[in-house]
């Protein structure tokens, strides 16, 4: 196994799953730069946003609904959502990943932590 989240995926990575369905997992970051730090991926292997397909519409909106479900499950009053693409770009990771973050109390705190890795 080469891919960290691919591992998370088929279980065989321990991981705090918050959300998941056929097409996407959800767990928190393990190096969280806000409160509330969730890492929402696709099932599939797919590297970034830079390898999408016209036929990954479905995927991405998946992913970008389920981060919505739970930043209101959280109870979120303002978040982010950041896509970082390749290593010039941040992504640590070579697996396509949404970070939601929020948990911030006061306007500025989320100018705090990032960048997001």
């Amino acid at each position: 196994m080469e891919c960290i989240f691919c591992g998370i995926v088929s279980r065989e990575i321990p991981a705090t799953v918050v959300a998941e369905d056929e097409q996407i997992m959800a767990f928190p970051d393990i190096h969280p730069k806000a409160p509330v730090h969730i890492i929402v991926i696709p099932k599939q292997h797919i590297e970034s946003i830079a390898h999408l397909g016209a036929d990954h519409s479905d995927v991405i909106a998946a992913i970008i609904y389920a981060a919505k479900r739970i930043a209101a499950e959280k109870h979120l009053e303002g978040y982010k959502l950041v896509f970082n693409v390749g290593r010039l770009g941040g992504q640590s990771v070579d697996h396509l990943h949404l970070h939601l973050l929020g948990g911030w109390t006061q306007p500025d705190d989320w100018k705090k932590g990032f960048p997001v890795e």
